[in-house]
């Protein structure tokens, strides 16, 4: 063979050997690149127990699909971040997240204000986020079609709408009252929740005998309560947060008057359990979730979180399901897109393939392009009731539902 010929045989070989050896040197630097998810939500002040609660769950989720492999052979990096229960700070919280930490998706976004304040940041850079707490129902809606092409808000709470129709139920149809009044904080959450409730109650030919509205951080509802207690009102239906919550029960006790407290979610909250005391005691809320090691996947999630926290107690017990599902979620639909791109992911999660196991139910087709919420219809929340110091199920047959969920 001409000496020519093998030299370049030779050049074709080293040139082909150095490929590889480059290829080799730089494909862990792609693989090992973490996948960036931003978690923002009250991690201090009067909503921090809703918050850490969430970041809880999503830490939880998250450590499970590390453990798993992580997301196309990526681990996924949380990037955590406080907006401190206020509207601007959530503003600048989630372009900080897109813009210097270069998220993929977001999770989390408590406090229905927040919300509507911040996740248009994700909408406008075209990345999905699953919003895993945030109740206002209008929250999925900002961006809707026909007048946005696309949404990139989701959703694994219970909105509003459907808050509102299971606690007039559950006042009105299922115990009998008829002279309700409507205790409201001044955030959009209260506001918005104020007039779903207005909405619930004239689908009965009902209004309340009186609405009230307090500030957060309001220490004092004499007042209100005794306009409420001269009304005749026999059951107060509230929207609020916990510590404002307990201040209502707690006026009531010292006014040595008691009607039942039926509202929001936030009745769970610990920091009214824990400030209200014996006061908080047969309050009634809508949940999604209920404490309860009811089926193997919830036992295996509870577990974890004690070994993640130290403690049994969740401060919130569905903000913390929420999300550790909505994590779940949006794991399976990076795995479907095989991209970190967002129109996939958001093409993904509007129509998943894979059927998602979580603790509040298993997911198959939980999204669709015209709606953004797991949460669809009253029969898929639980009525709970705060007894002996916790939230438990109000009722026996939602026990007994949860189980088969």
């Amino acid at each position: 063979m001409p000496l020519c010929t093998i030299f370049k045989q030779l050049l074709v070989a080293v040139a082909a050997m150095l490929m590889t050896l480059t290829a080799g040197a730089q494909q862990p630097a792609v693989s090992n690149n973490p996948i960036k998810i931003g978690v923002s939500g009250p991690f201090t002040g009067g909503s921090a127990p809703m918050g850490i609660s969430m970041r809880e769950g999503i830490r939880i989720a998250a450590a499970e699909i590390n453990a798993a492999g992580g997301l196309l052979g990526r681990p996924v990096e949380l990037v955590e971040r406080d907006d401190e229960a206020r509207n601007e700070r959530g503003a600048n919280v989630v372009q900080e997240l897109l813009n210097k930490e270069g998220v993929v998706a977001g999770l989390g976004i408590v406090n229905t204000g927040v919300a509507l304040a911040s996740q248009r940041y994700y909408q406008l850079a075209r990345v999905p986020v699953i919003t895993s707490v945030a109740t206002g129902s209008l929250v999925t809606k900002q961006f809707h079609p026909p007048e946005f092409v696309d949404n990139y808000i989701f959703r694994v709470s219970a909105n509003d709408t459907l808050q509102a129709a299971m606690i007039v139920e559950e006042a009105v149809d299922r115990r009998g009252f008829r002279r309700v009044a409507i205790f409201h904080d001044a955030t959009n959450y209260g506001v918005l929740g104020r007039e779903d409730l207005e909405a619930a109650l004239d689908r009965r030919g009902m209004r309340p005998q009186l609405v009230e509205r307090f500030q957060l951080r309001q220490a004092d509802m004499t007042q209100a309560l005794m306009r409420a207690r001269q009304a005749g009102v026999d059951a107060i239906l509230t929207y609020g947060i916990g510590p404002e919550l307990a201040q209502i029960a707690n006026g009531m006790a010292r006014l040595q008057w008691k009607v039942p407290l039926i509202g929001s979610w936030t009745l769970a909250m610990s920091n009214f359990i824990d400030n209200a005391g014996p006061n908080a005691e047969g309050a009634r809320m809508p949940q999604t979730f209920i404490q309860e090691p009811n089926s193997p996947r919830r036992k295996r999630f509870l577990d974890a979180w004690q070994a993640l926290t130290g403690t049994e107690r969740i401060p919130v017990p569905p903000a913390a399901a929420q999300g550790y599902d909505s994590a779940l979620l949006l794991a399976a639909a990076i795995r479907q897109a095989g991209t970190t791109e967002g129109d996939r992911i958001r093409d993904a999660l509007e129509n998943l393939q894979t059927r998602v196991e979580g603790v509040i139910m298993d997911y198959e087709r939980p999204f669709s392009r015209n709606n953004h919420e797991t949460i669809a219809a009253t029969g898929q929340i639980f009525m709970g009731e705060v007894r002996g110091g916790k939230v438990v199920f109000a009722y026996e047959e939602d026990r007994l539902r949860a189980v088969r969920r």
